[in-house]
């Protein structure tokens, strides 16, 4: 593991010290990753940051950012290291992403998420006690992924496509892994996502009440896909701002002890 570019803002209420690291995972890889944290010693909770299919932009940066600012130990794994590295595709360009979406499996998200779990929990991440995950499109489907994977205290999915029965079958769908979440999850969605069928939605509810977890689940009637991403064009600031409140206090509602600076 390594660390490198450490660096805090001079002036904010509550300072975030950034870095990047870079973890062995099972399989003989190793995954970059972008930290963030509270300035200082740290005694609080990890979230794991589940990118999007355009990698740990600079959107995804400032979402683990903003989860230092509240008082977490942030990690964002880079997902597609074994095809791209450190790959970060452009908005427009949809067409560079998909070989690295392709090449991705569900084992190798499983060994990143328990790499940046364990180093979370034991690693210099801080030594927390309680972790929790988050996840925006790809990546919502990753942090359904990673509450079957490793005993979280909660996850968050933000427009998880493929977590249910898709037609452009991209990812296998994960309802049948339902009975393996280890947490309450949080879905959000958007209602006039084209991408995600009210069909989807109400499947991915569907087999978490048959599996008999507790979720809770949030439709914004009047929000696109990727609405909580502030650079891209269905940037929705009304449903960002609900839905990032409703995940704060979703998380805090589980965990013990967490800094109240949202």
């Amino acid at each position: 593991m390594s660390d490198q570019g450490i660096s805090a803002p001079p002036e904010q209420t509550v300072q975030v010290e950034t870095s990047t690291v870079t973890l062995d995972v099972s399989d003989g890889s190793a995954v970059p990753c972008y930290v963030a944290r509270p300035w200082g010693d740290v005694v609080g909770p990890g979230v794991i940051v589940l990118q999007e299919a355009f990698g740990v932009n600079g959107h995804m940066r400032d979402v683990t950012e903003r989860f230092a600012l509240a008082g977490y130990v942030a990690i964002a794994p880079a997902l597609f290291h074994r095809s791209g590295g450190d790959f970060q595709g452009s908005y427009d360009d949809f067409g560079s992403v998909m070989p690295h979406m392709q090449a991705l499996t569900d084992e190798g998200q499983a060994a990143d998420i328990k790499a940046a779990y364990q180093w979370l929990c034991a690693g210099d991440g801080g030594r927390v006690s309680q972790v929790v995950s988050v996840g925006f499109c790809m990546g919502g489907r990753s942090s359904y992924l990673a509450c079957a994977t490793v005993p979280l205290k909660a996850a968050a999915s933000f427009y998880g496509g493929g977590i249910a029965p898709s037609p452009h079958r991209l990812f296998s769908d994960l309802l049948g892994r339902a009975g393996d979440l280890t947490a309450p999850m949080l879905l959000l969605w958007g209602g006039k996502d084209a991408h995600i069928t009210p069909d989807q939605v109400r499947a991915v509810e569907d087999a978490l009440r048959a599996a008999g977890k507790d979720y809770a689940q949030v439709v914004f009637s009047y929000a696109d896909h990727a609405f909580f991403n502030d650079q891209r064009p269905n940037f929705e600031p009304k449903a960002s701002k609900q839905a990032w409140a409703l995940t704060l206090a979703f998380f805090e509602s589980y965990l013990a002890g967490i800094p109240a600076h949202g």
